[in-house]
């Protein structure tokens, strides 16, 4: 799939902000460390380790006590969160998951594999002074190690965690932390993330989007397109 403008906005970015987890970083490279922990499931491990991690974000945002008065009565941290889902990825796949073998796939995380394409985007973006920041689900410490093992350190002028507001994507308080940040409505930053359900929640939001579709899936049928859909992140440069 070429890159696609689906429904442009007449107004042109001033900033751009990443989505970390998948877009930058890519979250299936701890398949192969899995694979030699647990042979012949390190492929299944990962993609559940995934989807549980997201679904565990999202029934933290909308879950309450009675009475409903405290907000994500049940937060925490990515962090955490991502333990949780390693654990229940590898019992759903009947892999006992020992102290040694958790830490190991959990500082894997930390250091995910990057994109190749990654660092000479952000270089040119910022030798083009083109204002650029992660927006992620990521708590800080976690953002920090990724960002330095990718060596991107240095070529994103913000890393905002969803740990400040204490929710995750897509509540609208963490998509209000980039219009914060930048100093600008959130229709002039172009929003890129390679997951669709992000995409949309930024579209809706009213950013410009860019869903990075790198595994070709289907675009998401809810009646709302990201502005623009590409395949690599060298596209987004094409957009400034």
């Amino acid at each position: 799939m070429a890159f696609q403008h689906t429904s442009p906005t007449s107004i042109r970015p001033t900033a751009v902000l990443f989505d970390a987890y998948g877009t930058l970083f890519d979250v299936y490279s701890v398949s192969l460390l899995a694979e030699q922990l647990f042979p012949g499931h390190g492929q299944a491990i990962s993609v559940i380790w995934r989807d549980k991690q997201i679904e565990y974000t999202r029934l933290i945002n909308t879950s309450t006590t009675s009475g409903g008065s405290v907000n994500a009565p049940f937060y925490k941290p990515f962090w955490d969160v991502t333990r949780d889902a390693l654990r229940y990825a590898c019992a759903k796949v009947q892999m006992t998951l020992d102290a040694t073998a958790e830490e190991r796939l959990m500082n894997q995380y930390r250091a995910l594999s990057a994109f190749p394409e990654n660092k000479s985007v952000l270089q040119n973006l910022k030798a083009a002074g083109i204002p650029t920041g992660i927006l992620s689900n990521g708590d800080p410490g976690m953002l920090d190690v990724a960002i330095k093992s990718a060596g991107l350190d240095g070529l994103l002028d913000h890393v905002l965690s969803a740990d400040s507001v204490r929710f995750f994507k897509t509540h609208p308080a963490v998509y209000a932390l980039g219009p914060e940040a930048l100093g600008r409505p959130a229709n002039e930053i172009l929003f890129v993330s390679s997951n669709g359900w992000d995409a949309l929640g930024a579209t809706w939001y009213g950013y410009q989007t860019l869903w990075l579709n790198r595994q070709q899936l289907p675009v998401e049928t809810l009646g709302t397109m990201p502005p623009h859909i590409a395949t690599s992140l060298t596209d987004v440069q094409t957009l400034f």
